[in-house]
């Protein structure tokens, strides 16, 4: 339902706004400032994109919890869309996602809503808070038997011949 109501007022919303502002401004000023928000809001867009990847990387090479980067970039994503959709409405509401702390209160907002069920890390990954006492420091070089060529296969796996 709030689906369909986003979908019947934005553009209501849209077009009202234009009307307005067209009838104030004019249409040629109106259209300028459509076409400027739209790359102002790509340059933004795509430096707060370029912040939002190091702060991932930065989560997942400390082995953080990478949910608010990704939060973060899902937004920045999602107002880069809105910034790209000509209208008044969807670039204030592109802009506003562009400001780290209404980006903030939107995802504490969300995480209150949102219970997450279960974690689990992949296998092969170590766990993040892990004691450093039990590494080991240490060299290794690998060593593979010598055999001589056409010898077949090493007798542990059957050779294409042997079907």
């Amino acid at each position: 339902m709030y689906l369909f109501l986003a979908f019947l007022l934005v553009p209501i919303i849209e077009i009202a706004l234009f009307i307005q502002v067209g009838g104030l401004i004019g249409l040629w000023p109106t259209l300028a400032i459509v076409v400027l928000t739209a790359v102002l809001g790509t340059w933004l867009v795509r430096t707060q994109g370029r912040m939002a990847l190091g702060q991932l990387n930065r989560a997942f090479n400390q082995l953080d919890d990478p949910t608010e980067p990704l939060a973060h970039g899902a937004m920045i994503l999602f107002s880069g869309a809105l910034l790209l959709t000509p209208g008044f409405f969807t670039d204030a509401l592109g802009f506003a996602l562009l400001v780290p702390g209404v980006r903030v209160a939107v995802y504490r907002y969300l995480r209150a809503r949102i219970q997450v069920a279960s974690f689990q890390m992949g296998p092969g990954m170590r766990q993040p808070h892990r004691d450093a006492g039990d590494v080991i420091d240490g060299e290794w070089e690998e060593v593979r038997p010598h055999r001589e060529r056409g010898a077949g296969p090493s007798g542990w796996v059957e050779g294409p011949d042997r079907h």
